[in-house]
């Protein structure tokens, strides 16, 4: 397999697969690419949407890195480390600097890729009613406070714009919850920007980080944390794995600068 496009560290690519567009064919072709342990997870699964999700997981991913590599897609290899965080455990061709997140939601898979810089990613559904009793204990007074000082019905999508940015930076540094969620905060200024301050505790300095934030559609929030480079660029795209692909337009509604 000859790759077909070229990895630049200051480009991310952010590949979206909506679930519905896969059929049971494809499906039987995913697993054709999985590995046996991949296999073995799937029907560990009790739910057949959750086993369905899984599979267009995998299958998104290993179609995807080999768009970039020239590695078959059932050729990858990857291990994850103590706090879940996957990486690729095969290099056969030098690709170490390949780095890649995964984040899903009901009705959609998304794989953000890039290179030479540690990338997080998360997307969720905004139209499931928000947990907003748990805000206490996933953000910061500082965004507690900004959320209790909104309207009941604004409340929802506040809570989605701070667990976006919340999850993709604890998945961008790769220490998962280890991270305490009240060690560090955004402030969302008006209506487009962002900014991340943290607390000496967690050893890390904000300055490191680039934020953006996506609406793919009025179901769908997406955001991306990256390590800071010159002239980042997003190209978003929707793809079904081994089928068709296209553009997919959508607006950054915040980003850091």
């Amino acid at each position: 397999m000859s790759a077909q496009l070229t990895l630049d560290s200051a480009r991310i690519d952010v590949w979206c697969s909506f679930t519905e567009e896969v059929d049971e064919q494809l499906l039987h072709r995913y697993r054709r690419i999985l590995s046996d342990g991949e296999r073995d997870t799937e029907k560990r699964f009790r739910f057949q949407a959750d086993r369905r999700r899984y599979v267009i997981t995998r299958a998104l991913t290993r179609t995807s890195l080999s768009r970039y590599v020239a590695i078959e897609p059932d050729r990858w290899s990857f291990v994850t480390n103590e706090y879940g965080r996957p990486a690729i455990a095969n290099n056969p061709h030098g690709v170490g600097s390949v780095l890649f997140n995964i984040s899903h939601t009901k009705g959609l898979v998304a794989l953000a890729v890039t290179c030479d810089r540690a990338v997080g990613i998360d997307v969720e559904d905004v139209t499931v009613a928000a947990p907003i009793e748990v805000a206490h204990d996933v953000f910061s007074r500082t965004e507690v406070a900004d959320l209790n000082t909104l309207p009941a019905e604004r409340r929802d999508d506040r809570f989605y714009e701070y667990w976006t940015f919340k999850e993709s930076y604890i998945k961008a540094r790769g220490l998962g919850l280890s991270i305490p969620l009240d060690q560090f905060h955004f402030v969302l200024d008006g209506e487009s920007h962002v900014r991340l301050s943290v607390s000496e505790a967690i050893g890390d300095s904000a300055a490191r980080w680039q934020f953006w934030q996506l609406r793919l559609s009025p179901r769908y929030l997406l955001a991306i944390c990256a390590e800071r480079t010159t002239n980042s660029t997003l190209q978003v795209r929707s793809v079904v794995p081994l089928g068709d692909e296209r553009p997919l337009h959508c607006v950054i509604s915040r980003s850091s600068g």
